[in-house]
Parts: structure tokens; C-alpha cells; sequence
């Protein structure tokens, strides 16, 4: 199993910054898309991620498949998606371990799933046919959650690492995500990370959060706080040079004060670091 060759340091690519990108041909090592937001016949954000991605590499990321629920997989999404990868030649394409809708009906946010072997068998078949039906495999992120299943029989650690070797997929670890998760649930987010193979592990997000006292809300409208940080420190002595990604979907800043967080990134990953080996 060869994983992707690291990308380095990348950004979520937003609109608000494209002119940003086409005339300053910043720093940024590759961009992240939203897929769903270029999942059209043609037009405007179609040529311009053209004109984009002759420059840098470009990543799909998802926020629709909706993988955990027990709806009928969406073909039609599906044709779409492998087109839109066709088109765009990523380095992957990932999307999260989560259900967003059931019935028709799409609820427009990530849902955690149980940890339960039911659930387990239910997600890596669902994978297995997408990574199928696509060609290739997919990179399964983990999701923020406000609340758990009394029906859970396992971490959500155990979870995620068993759906990825059992669907032989990768895995896009959000490091921002363990940690709100970690307030939210009181556990320990370096657990977390040290039960997770760095074989699986190909991407890591981080973004910032609101706090809220009593909890945390995954919001990408902050800067990222110094306990992400060092969580990420510690991300980076488990999984090494995985591909690093900023994302920022609202209260956006100026460019360069992105580009100045992607830098710092860049300086905690390039820190010596004494690897952690993972939990078997």
C-alpha cells in the first residue's frame, strides 16, 4: 500500500482570495477544494480553478457524500464527483466519516455516527463501493460532535482506525476537530492520536473553533488557538510529514495573515521530532 507523496503546507481554496492567489502566486505549497462547489457542467469557478491548478496541486474535498447514513449511496452525486476528479486530477479526494441526511432529505451538517460494530460493517462496505465506483481510494476525515450514542460499543478512535484498514482507505486526520471533540466528550486527545497508524494517515486539518465555555463549536471563523497548535506538535511526531491544511470558511482575514498561520505550520513541522509510535 504506497501512500500519496506528502503535499506539504496547503490552504482551503476560497473565492474571496482568488485574486489574492492569481496575481501574488503566493507561498502555498497546494490548494484544497470544496468539491461540491465545482461539481457544474462549466462556468466561471470551473476556469478559474483551471487557471489555479496549473500552478499548484490541487486536493477534492467533500462534504456530501454522506457515507455513514442508510440511504441508497447517490449515483448521481457520485458521476459528478468522478467527473470533477477526472477534470481536476487531484492528489485525492477525501470526505467525512459522518451521515448528513436520510430520506431525501439533506441536513446540511456533518452527524456523528455510533461507534458500533453494526455501524463499523455499515460505513466500509459503503466505502468499498465508492472507492470502487471511483477507482481509487478516498481519505475519510473525522468530524466534530456535541453529542454521543448511548448504543456506542468503542472510542471513537478504535472507530476510525478500524474503519480504515477494514475499507482499506485513508485517512485525513482534523486535528482541530480531536481537540473540540476532546472539550466536548472529556477525553484525552493525544489518545487519539496515538491510536491511529500513521500508514493510514495522509492529510491533517486545522482550523480554529469558538468556545463557548461549556463547549467548543468547529466553526472556521477563528484564528487557530495554541492548544491546537500544540496538539498539532504532537500530530506531527506521530504521523510526520503528512500533507498540512488551513481552513477558513467565514470572518476572513487578509491573505497574508493566512499565509503567516500556514508559515507557523510549517515551523512546528519542521521542529525535530521524536516519533511516537502508534497504538497496533
Amino acid at each position: 500500500m504506497q501512500k500519496p507523496s506528502p503535499l506539504g503546507f496547503g490552504l482551503g481554496l476560497r473565492p474571496i482570495y482568488y485574486p489574492d492567489i492569481l496575481e501574488q502566486k503566493p507561498p502555498v505549497d497546494w490548494f484544497e477544494i470544496i468539491s461540491e462547489n465545482f461539481m457544474v457542467p462549466g462556468g466561471r469557478p470551473l476556469s478559474l480553478l483551471d487557471a489555479i491548478r496549473t500552478d499548484y496541486p490541487i486536493v477534492m474535498h467533500g462534504v456530501s457524500m454522506s457515507i455513514g447514513s442508510t440511504a441508497p449511496l447517490d449515483h448521481d452525486y457520485l458521476s459528478a464527483l468522478k467527473a470533477l476528479a477526472e477534470r481536476v486530477e487531484p492528489a485525492w479526494i477525501s470526505d467525512h466519516l459522518c451521515w448528513t441526511g436520510v430520506h431525501g432529505a439533506n441536513l446540511h451538517d456533518l452527524l456523528p455516527m455510533p461507534y458500533t460494530e453494526e455501524a463499523l460493517d455499515h460505513v466500509v462496505a459503503r466505502i468499498a463501493r465508492v472507492q470502487d465506483f471511483l477507482g481509487r481510494r478516498i481519505a475519510i476525515e473525522n468530524v466534530s460532535s456535541y453529542v454521543t450514542f448511548a448504543s456506542s460499543e468503542m472510542d471513537e478512535w478504535t472507530f476510525v482506525q478500524e474503519v480504515a484498514e477494514r475499507a482499506d482507505c485513508w485517512l485525513l486526520l482534523d486535528v482541530n476537530n480531536i481537540f473540540v471533540s476532546a472539550f466536548n466528550h472529556d477525553f484525552d486527545a493525544t489518545a487519539f492520536l496515538h491510536a491511529i497508524k500513521p500508514d493510514r494517515v495522509v492529510q491533517l486539518h486545522l482550523a480554529g473553533h469558538s468556545d463557548y465555555g461549556t463547549h467548543k463549536i468547529d466553526t472556521h471563523d477563528e484564528p487557530i488557538c495554541a492548544k491546537v497548535w500544540a496538539l498539532y506538535e504532537e500530530a506531527c511526531r506521530c504521523f510526520g510529514s503528512a500533507s498540512t491544511l488551513i481552513e477558513r470558511d467565514d470572518n476572513f482575514p487578509p491573505f497574508a495573515e493566512l499565509v503567516a498561520e500556514l508559515d507557523h505550520a510549517r515551523d512546528i513541522a519542521r521542529k525535530p521530532h521524536t516519533a511516537v509510535e502508534a497504538v497496533a
